[in-house]
């Protein structure tokens, strides 16, 4: 298993990785699957500025409100809002 790493500097840049797929985004929020579970991000002005599926990484500009883990639910669910508890 790979190491999960979230750096947040000053809350205006944030990079990722283990990010599997990016499942949404719009400039208020970012949903994430990673290796294990999900992530939400929420903020303002949220823009990806590199995103490389093969590393697993992501680069994401904008300010950050908020950042969440979620649980995913078994697979036989579709689309990753499904799969979402909140």
């Amino acid at each position: 298993m790979e190491n999960h790493k979230v750096t947040i500097e000053n809350r205006i840049q944030t990079t990722i990785t283990d990010i599997v797929e990016i499942d949404s985004f719009d400039e208020d929020e970012i949903r994430a699957t990673l290796k294990q579970g999900a992530m939400i991000i929420k903020g303002e002005k949220l823009n990806i500025q590199m995103l490389d599926l093969q590393e697993g990484t992501a680069a994401i500009g904008g300010t950050i409100n908020s950042l969440m883990y979620v649980k995913v639910k078994g697979k036989g669910d579709k689309g990753i809002i499904a799969k979402l508890i909140k």
